[in-house]
């Protein structure tokens, strides 16, 4: 009797065993479900589902990772996704602005090489007055913009 409880109980063991998925099905199963999701490698063993790869975001990520459980022959399921770091925009530099007076003294360095042009500084703003030649003018505008004025208004005439 004894023998034979052994044999039953062993028998039983092996036919469990027999019906439980193999992990060789388990992952053949998990990659045709996720076939269409590039960058995504799952492995099994005994049972436990692998997830590696790169995932756009957290709710990607819980995505795979409930599609991966809901596969029968899954235990667990232990998710190794990697979510790439946002690509941030370097902050802008401070724009500086000079004090009236230190502006004043440097738009007046520039503006003195300029026949027939007259610069005043208010709050900030160059506003430039009289008579240059269009070739000058470039020249000019890329100076007075390198001293970081809040604004150059542009009142000259062009001869």
């Amino acid at each position: 009797m004894k023998i034979k409880s052994i044999l039953l109980g062993t028998g039983l063991a092996f036919s469990l065993l027999a019906c439980s998925a193999k992990d060789a099905d388990i992952e053949k199963e998990i990659n045709a479900k996720l076939n269409d999701t590039p960058g995504i490698h799952v492995t099994v063993h005994e049972g436990v589902a692998t997830i590696v790869g790169t995932c756009d975001d957290d709710a990607f990520k819980k995505n795979i990772e409930s599609s991966v459980k809901s596969v029968k022959g899954v235990k667990t399921v232990i998710n190794n996704c990697q979510i790439p770091e946002p690509n941030v925009e370097p902050a802008a530099a401070a724009v500086i602005i000079n004090s009236d007076a230190d502006l004043d003294k440097s738009v007046h360095k520039i503006v003195d090489a300029y026949d027939g042009v007259s610069a005043t500084v208010v709050g900030g703003v160059i506003t430039l007055s009289g008579e240059i030649k269009r070739d000058k003018l470039q020249p000019l505008m890329q100076s007075l913009q390198e001293l970081k004025p809040k604004k150059v208004d542009n009142k000259l005439t062009i001869k």
